[in-house]
């Protein structure tokens, strides 16, 4: 099986000269279909970055960068803006629902992007409202929702339109933490369906749900096969 993710000798550098920042040096690194995986490491690690380029949102410098066995690094913008619609889904630290829309209104969007019949979107996205507990909410606008629900629509948009890949930067961060454990219990679910979920995280307790963790450091992979036991050691470096 071939894998989902595989950065071959990426590297992203910022600037030129005096001014030049290496934010990603030299990362290789593979995640396969199905796994449940989070990237941690210290601010200006790289984290952020990788996410970005994982999720067809920035280019690297250098390196190939494959999804799904298809190089992406050098596809043009309507291209890469067609994978991302059609194959990976984001969630955010902050929620990015449109406040004039209903739950299901923000679900709906993705599908309009990509084409979906009017009848077949709503269908869908009742279908993902339920599927993350929010089948009694889909006509609040997120004013009328708590943070936990407002997540839990923006995981329902993520997952909508079917995605190899779910990317979550840092999705329980502005969340109390029977809330986190909620919307962590979602992802969990998500990823016993099958999808890939690849997470940036900054706390050890929310990387430890997850299988496997990614620690970068100074814009390379220090280490990509940490298990949860492994990471109490690092906390006090995040």
């Amino acid at each position: 099986m071939k894998p989902l993710i595989e950065l071959r000798q990426v590297s992203k550098v910022y600037g030129i000269g005096n001014t030049e920042v290496r934010a990603l040096w030299d990362v290789n690194l593979t995640v396969e279909p199905g796994e449940y995986c989070s990237i941690m490491g210290p601010s200006g690690s790289g984290k952020s970055t990788a996410m970005n380029l994982i999720g067809c949102l920035d280019r690297p410098t250098s390196g190939a960068y494959y999804l799904d066995g298809e190089n992406v690094a050098e596809l043009d913008d309507d291209a890469l803006a067609h994978i991302r619609n059609r194959k990976i889904g984001f969630v955010f630290q902050q929620f990015h629902l449109l406040p004039q829309l209903t739950a299901i209104e923000n679900v709906m969007l993705p599908m309009v992007y990509s084409g979906v019949p009017s009848q077949e979107r709503q269908e869908r996205a009742a279908a993902a409202l339920k599927q993350v507990k929010l089948a009694d909410r889909m006509n609040n606008r997120p004013t009328q929702l708590s943070g936990g629900q407002q997540q839990r629509v923006a995981i329902a948009r993520a997952i909508v339109n079917q995605p190899l890949l779910v990317l979550a930067d840092e999705p329980t961060g502005a969340l109390d933490s029977h809330t986190t454990q909620d919307v962590l219990g979602i992802f969990s679910e998500l990823n016993a369906t099958g999808i890939t979920v690849v997470m940036v995280t900054h706390e050890p307790d929310v990387a430890r749900l997850t299988r496997r963790i990614v620690w970068f450091r100074d814009g390379e992979v220090v280490d990509a096969n940490l298990t949860p036991e492994d990471i109490g050691h690092l906390t006090a470096t995040v």
